[in-house]
């Protein structure tokens, strides 16, 4: 049986695994297959995806290391609401508990400073690094866009739809529509995310495929946003995807260096530090449960390792 922890930051929930403890798991477990089966809605625990908790590689000065699975079993470098609930787990059930703690991921280490409520880890602000703006570091293949006349903003078509998008990498790539905060639009924002951002993350201007975020931009200090994720489809929050949100909002003069960003799941509030260049994000960590798989993992990490009887 293997332990697991659910644990989710303004609703983007995630199955999180204790590699550090059992460091094997990242080579007997086969992680797709598991991501895919644990995030099942209906058949598995539900989630956004599979995260674990691991040790850091020797060439790191990180406390603990993420690795991070979609629901649709594809590997992305980091998620910002996930990397504020690996420190809760690696402060809460493990006893790292230096702050700010680093945490390896894909995209970088990250620095997290926290603020605990009788002993445990209820909020975290993560320097977010950086963001990313050059197309093709993105990565975002320029000849399937149409540039405008705004340095930061591209136009995207989709069958009869043709709209502007502004590109932020935050570790991982996101694409930014404002849209008018009219009533009309307000009402169909739901529609709008499920025709539209399928379409956007599988375009062919995304060679690693995109995060879709439809925002209202309600004041300089604040928005709100709605996410279609890469890999596990419309999500309660997305982190990195708030920062991005906000680094495009400055580029394209619809918000300031700091704003409030409402998602469907809650508020994060993002800050794009003009002197340091790094976007800092502050939201909570939450541990809704934990519990048991009945998993049965293969030697080499292929072919079974996913939910199952043992036999």
């Amino acid at each position: 049986m293997l332990p697991f922890y659910k644990l989710h930051g303004l609703g983007n929930d995630y199955v999180y695994l204790d590699a550090i403890t059992t460091p094997s798991l990242e080579r007997t477990l086969n992680l797709p297959k598991l991501a895919r089966q644990v995030s099942n809605r209906h058949t598995g625990i539900g989630s956004d995806g599979l995260i674990l908790l691991c040790k850091p590689t020797p060439d790191s000065h990180a406390h603990a290391r993420m690795r991070m699975f979609n629901a649709d079993g594809s590997e992305s470098p980091m998620c910002g609401n996930g990397v504020r609930c690996v420190a809760k787990l690696a402060h809460d059930h493990l006893a790292i508990t230096p702050n700010p703690i680093l945490i390896q991921t894909g995209a970088g280490t990250l620095s997290i400073h926290y603020k605990t409520t009788n002993g445990k880890l209820t909020s975290a602000t993560v320097n977010m690094g950086p963001p990313t703006l050059t197309l093709k570091d993105i990565p975002v293949n320029a000849r399937n866009t149409t540039p405008t006349d705004h340095p930061y903003t591209s136009t995207l078509t989709i069958d009869a739809f043709t709209f502007p998008a502004t590109f932020v990498g935050m570790g991982n790539p996101h694409a930014v529509i404002f849209v008018e905060p009219t009533k009309a639009n307000l009402a169909g924002i739901d529609n709008l995310l499920h025709t539209l951002g399928p379409r956007i993350e599988n375009h062919p201007a995304f060679p690693q495929r995109v995060n879709a975020h439809f925002v209202f931009a309600l004041a300089r200090n604040h928005a709100a946003m709605h996410t279609w994720e890469r890999g596990s489809g419309p999500t309660q929050a997305c982190g990195s995807g708030a920062c991005a949100v906000l680094v495009a909002g400055v580029l394209t003069d619809h918000l300031g260096r700091a704003a409030r960003i409402d998602l469907p799941g809650g508020r994060l509030a993002i800050k794009w530090d003009q002197r340091s260049n790094n976007v800092l994000m502050t939201g909570p960590a939450v541990e809704s449960f934990c519990g048991t798989l009945p998993i049965n993992p293969s030697p080499q990490g292929r072919g079974r390792g996913g939910v199952g009887s043992s036999k």
